[in-house]
């Protein structure tokens, strides 16, 4: 064995070891809101016998900080919610009323995936920035030999891509049919400062993110169970962008990309402005004025210039009243991981696709554009790709809710779930 195999095997092995040392994830078994000035949260429920009950606080307690933290910014009641587990003692800082109160509470462990006919395991990775990601891996029971395997990359946001059976999203939902129905090994991976996995989401960069993929696809194709020559990847929003690339680099089998972008940041964030302003009501003309006077510096300051919306905002304060982000972050993730993002090339990696490909667009998708999802197909068609397909899923939304209009979507009607949103990924998944 030469020493880079020896290495490989080494570390894939080491991480299967230490598994068991990352934290389980809590949670805080309430529901809250942002508190309308200042700082913190205010407990709208409590769940039966949740730890906050225990600690003696109610309904209507305004939590101001943890460990020390004041929740100035919902980012950091993100990573605080996020890095949230079980096994240790928080304090935690409320106030009821006038009266400020300091109490201790330990917080209880999520419950694991389980399923019937399923082998669940979680174990975890360490990317090369020296953070450990959690690991979940389903597989059917009793399957000899290697198995087709499903490699799945979620979206933007910094949520879970473990499924809380008491809490279910249609994204959840529909994880949870791949997993359950799919007939494959699937692997998930907890971004940095999700689930189990170490770190702080709203400050991972996309390099970092990235190079959690990377391991990710590294881990699958050497599993022993795995048949490293049909592995397919499944990727939704953001993570339906990165699919090419991560099939370009793993020779993987075939990629299925759901709710997708091909441009740059840049344009993509000045459409999604346009559609915005459309659905409020404002004329074109209006639109275009707010896009000169607004949008188009703010986002060519950010993404162009590298600076943060609180730089820019200080040199053009006019923008200040049209600018919904906070000061160093959008969505919930860092200006440089947006930065970062601007560099990445999208189309060059489809343009190098050599593998089947499948992609969805939801009509009423009012993030990602039909331009978007055309553009694709006439890049491959260019290149000279034998093998793709796109689907224009009726109704559907970006966050697979099925709805009358897309300006339903937009002012977040809960529009309804089908079962033919999983069985159109389901079939694409069954070809290969």
């Amino acid at each position: 064995m030469n020493i880079r195999v020896f290495f490989t095997v080494f570390v894939l092995f080491s991480n299967n070891i230490l598994a068991e040392e990352l934290s389980r994830r809590a949670g805080w078994d309430a529901r809250f809101a942002f508190a309308e000035s200042g700082a913190g949260v205010i407990i709208r429920s409590l769940e039966v016998d949740s730890p906050l009950i225990k600690a003696g606080l109610v309904v209507g307690d305004h939590i101001l900080a943890v460990d020390g933290q004041i929740i100035t910014r919902p980012e950091i009641w993100a990573d605080l919610t996020d890095a949230l587990v079980a096994k240790r003692s928080y304090q935690v800082t409320y106030r009821r009323k006038f009266q400020s109160r300091v109490v201790k509470v330990k917080f209880r462990a999520q419950a694991k995936e389980s399923y019937q006919g399923l082998e669940t395991t979680y174990t975890q990775l360490t990317n090369d920035f020296g953070i450990r990601q959690r690991l979940i891996i389903t597989r059917p029971e009793g399957k000899e030999g290697k198995q087709p395997a499903i490699l799945l990359l979620q979206g933007l946001s910094c949520s879970s891509v473990e499924i809380n059976q008491n809490r279910l999203t249609s994204f959840t939902q529909l994880i949870r049919e791949i997993v359950t129905k799919s007939n494959k090994v699937v692997l998930r991976v907890e971004k940095p400062g999700v689930g189990d996995s170490e770190g702080h989401c709203s400050e991972t960069d996309f390099e970092t993110e990235l190079n959690g993929y990377h391991m990710a696809a590294q881990y699958l194709k050497q599993l022993p169970y795995v048949d490293p020559e049909r592995i397919i990847i499944y990727g939704n929003s953001m993570g339906s962008a990165l699919a090419p690339y991560i099939a370009n680099r793993f020779d993987f089998s075939a990629v299925i990309s759901d709710g997708t972008f091909v441009k740059s940041w840049f344009e993509h964030m000045l459409e999604i402005e346009r559609r915005i302003l459309s659905f409020k009501g404002l004329t074109q003309s209006e639109i275009t004025q707010k896009m000169n006077h607004s949008f188009v510096p703010l986002y060519y300051g950010m993404l162009i210039g590298r600076q943060s919306y609180q730089q820019i905002i200080d040199a053009y304060p006019g923008i200040a009243a049209d600018n919904y982000h906070s000061p160093e972050h959008m969505y919930g993730r860092s200006m440089r991981f947006y930065q970062q993002l601007q560099q990445f090339d999208v189309a060059g990696e489809w343009q190098q696709l050599k593998v089947p490909a499948r992609i969805r667009w939801g009509t009423n998708d009012w993030i990602m554009s039909e331009a978007d999802n055309d553009l694709i197909i006439e890049i491959l068609k260019d290149a000279g790709h034998q093998d793709h397909q796109l689907y224009k899923h009726p109704g559907l939304d970006h966050w697979q809710r099925i709805h009358p209009s897309s300006l339903s979507s937009f002012e977040g009607h809960p529009g309804e779930w089908s079962d033919e949103i999983s069985s159109v990924i389901l079939s694409w998944m069954a070809e290969f």
